[in-house]
């Protein structure tokens, strides 16, 4: 059974960081993209990073990258999403995916893409 579990989310003042866990289960993480969307209230989901399978480079949105990092601890079978220098426009909820195709070619940055999501964990940055 396919399983995704976020943690690590909290409040945080501008500035401040937190990283972000996804443990996954029922599948190994370097055969898929895996991806990290957050979603504010009111608005769309939206892409913020995620790791080739091929290659395991990570890849961001605009507006996270050279704050955000994406790395991988193959034994744990997790990944993880330092994020740094948070600004309040971060608040949302985290979530962490799995790509619907096996070892899908380049970068997966579409949310219809990705067939298993975690439940999220919400990151809260204060002003």
């Amino acid at each position: 059974q396919v399983r995704l579990v976020e943690s690590g989310g909290g409040l945080v003042q501008n500035g401040g960081s937190l990283r972000l866990s996804c443990a996954a289960s029922g599948f190994t993480l370097e055969h898929y993209a895996v991806g990290w969307f957050r979603q504010a209230p009111g608005k769309e989901r939206e892409f913020v990073g995620g790791t080739t399978w091929s290659s395991e480079v990570p890849y961001y949105a605009d507006s996270v990258r050279g704050r955000f990092a994406i790395s991988r601890d193959k034994d744990k079978n997790t990944d993880y999403l330092q994020m740094n220098s948070l600004k309040p426009d971060d608040t949302a909820m985290y979530y962490c995916a799995r790509s619907r195709e096996l070892m899908p070619a380049g970068e997966v940055r579409a949310h219809d893409e990705y067939e298993y999501w975690g439940q999220g964990t919400q990151v809260t940055v204060s002003s």
